[in-house]
């Protein structure tokens, strides 16, 4: 297993805190640092803290807000200490910042305190008005794995469903990958290939932890972690790029934590493409619910992998010849002889979103793209979904939309160039469909074929598989994602 970063007698970390500053600025710093109360299983202690001191109103330099000295819902503050919290890990992720403000006033008695919370801020005051403190310290609560903070353990209950809070550090450890906020986006954006976020779901998904929440592990922050803010900021690029080397170094490819990716859902259980296939594909372990989406005559977005309805339902006629109404009357069988009516995209991610399932769309349609980008766009799925297409032009086509949303490039035959195919249209992964190619289509996954994707920063998706053999042999390369009609198989094989 890659060593922990927790280690402080790291080189580079040594380095950071060795970083030269006012003495007098610091010890001011530690002088109102706050004591972080961490859960009894929490495996990520922070490992340096920028600070700013604003002596007058201005921007924060690290967060998205403006320090306010004066509110009218405040006592006034003569100071306030931004920190700027760092750890090489979040349960979920690469990397971590959260923040605390501490507000001191003019007789140097800390007045208010206010601290990070997924991306927004708010005060760190209890129910009653009071802050925790513990002389000028301000004790904050930290949210197990995800290090958000609250002013006491109720608020993480009665902000964040029992669901989310239990799989966010279990079952969905590292799903992140390699995490971008806009502060570090031209620098660590190039750095989040599919790789990447393999490596690090790989890391992760070893680390999980089921939170005993119990905030028992006490983390008053020391002098010697406190640097001056931009000193952190100049560091934590070459920070994340090292450890991506590090664990690119120290996984070998049998190890990596493949995304389990029902194909059309658990369709060798349920009906194909519809909500039953979904949930099914959740209770067996799936990541991700591979769909194929298509345009009905009205406009509406379906999951449906045919183009005519006649193989798969009752009815006749093309997809895009139909209206909605006329589709809701259908139903698609499955193995056990029950019958699932067809979804709309709407639906699929509503199901998705509720099971903790990503997506891996694939475009049936051209002209459902633009619906498709909207939807990924509205219901925030970039960093849960995956759009895939065999039609390179449409591939084109997310990207011109949108050049955030992920995708894939689908191809059934052995000689394309994988890496020219990817370039040509921006994608973002590669997508052999050799399931049928040879007896043993693993063999066509070549360790030259595989370096040169790598290479060029490619993610490797593969194939609908069934056979355990070909499985296993799969697992051996090394790639990001199998997709399999009985998801559960690929479970097998990642124990």
């Amino acid at each position: 297993m890659i060593p922990q970063s927790e280690d402080l007698s790291d080189v580079h970390l040594r380095t950071l805190l060795q970083t030269e500053q006012p003495e007098e600025a610091r010890s001011l710093a530690a002088r109102y640092a706050p004591i972080l109360r961490f859960d009894a299983r929490e495996p990520f202690p922070p490992l340096a803290v920028g600070y700013t001191l604003f002596r007058e109103d201005g921007d924060s330099p690290s967060f998205p807000r403006r320090i306010e000295l004066r509110r009218p819902d405040s006592p006034p503050a003569a100071l306030a200490i931004e920190y700027a919290i760092w750890w090489d890990w979040d349960i979920q992720h690469l990397y971590e910042l959260e923040h605390v403000w501490v507000f001191v006033d003019a007789e140097g008695r800390v007045c208010r305190g206010e601290a990070s919370w997924h991306g927004g801020w708010h005060a760190m005051a209890s129910s009653e008005g009071a802050l925790l403190l513990d002389g000028d310290h301000l004790i904050v609560f930290s949210e197990p794995g995800k290090h958000a903070f609250a002013p006491d353990p109720l608020w993480f209950h009665e902000r964040r469903d029992a669901r989310t809070l239990r799989e966010q550090s279990t079952r969905r450890a590292g799903f992140g990958g390699v995490w971008v906020t806009p502060l570090f986006e031209r620098e660590i954006r190039p750095l989040r290939t599919p790789y990447a976020n393999t490596l690090v779901r790989t890391h992760l998904q070893r680390c999980a932890f089921e939170p005993a929440w119990q905030f028992t592990k006490v983390f008053p922050i020391q002098a010697e972690q406190l640097i001056p803010w931009r000193a952190l900021q100049r560091w934590i690029p070459e920070r994340v790029a090292g450890w991506i080397q590090r664990l690119a170094e120290g996984t070998p490819p049998e190890a990596l934590r493949f995304l389990r990716i029902a194909h059309r859902g658990a369709s060798a259980y349920a009906a194909e493409n519809t909500l039953a296939a979904f949930r099914k594909a959740a209770e067996l372990g799936a990541d991700m619910v591979e769909m194929d989406v298509q345009l009905t005559r009205d406009g509406a977005a379906v999951i449906f992998h045919d183009l005519v309805v006649d193989h798969l339902t009752e009815g006749r006629g093309a997809v895009n010849d139909l209206s909605l109404a006329q589709l809701r009357k259908l139903t698609v069988p499955g193995p056990d002889g029950s019958r699932e009516p067809i979804p709309t995209l709407e639906e699929a991610i509503a199901c998705c979103l509720e099971h903790d399932l990503g997506l891996y769309i694939e475009i049936k349609a051209g002209g459902a793209v633009p619906t498709i980008v909207e939807a990924m766009q509205r219901f925030d799925l970039k960093h849960q979904a995956i759009v895939g297409s065999f039609r390179p032009d449409w591939i084109a086509a997310v990207k011109q939309f949108d050049p955030a949303i992920p995708t894939s490039v689908l191809f059934s035959a052995p000689n394309v160039d994988p890496v020219k195919l990817a370039q040509a249209v921006g994608a973002d992964y590669v997508h052999p469909c050799w399931e049928a190619a040879a007896p043993q289509p693993h063999r066509l996954l070549t360790a030259e074929w595989v370096k040169q994707v790598r290479q060029h920063g490619l993610g490797i998706i593969l194939w609908h598989e069934e056979r355990p053999e070909e499985i296993a042999a799969l697992r051996q390369i090394g790639v990001d994602g199998v997709c399999s009609n009985a998801p559960d198989l690929l479970l097998a094989a990642d124990i």
